[in-house]
């Protein structure tokens, strides 16, 4: 397994409706994921910054078979987009992050 991190810039005011819409996050997004190789996902919330703070593991073989980035994931870019910055094509854009200390 191996670890991810990155980080995404929330836009002003929207920490409720982000929130809210991760609440009730989409159950074939979360199969899409899943299926992709992707576990123990979870996201922050920096109020000073409005940035949100990412990471999850990644079962590499399995992710070799079913790349991240689907139909659905595509469709909850679109409807994340008013909420945070995002690419063209509404993927949310990413800074990856670099480990630098991890205690087991």
């Amino acid at each position: 397994m191996k670890r991810i991190a990155f980080k995404m810039q929330l836009k002003p005011d929207c920490e409720k409706e982000y929130k809210k819409r991760h609440d009730n996050i989409w159950q074939e997004l979360v199969k899409e994921l899943s299926d992709a190789g992707l576990s123990d996902f979870q996201i922050y919330y920096d109020k000073e910054t409005d940035i949100l703070f990412a990471s999850y593991l990644q079962d590499e073989a399995k992710n070799k078979k079913t790349q991240p980035g689907g139909d659905i994931q595509k469709k909850w870019g679109e409807y994340m987009k008013v909420l945070m910055e995002v690419n063209e094509d509404y993927s949310p854009i990413c800074t990856p992050l670099k480990e630098v200390f991890y205690m087991k």
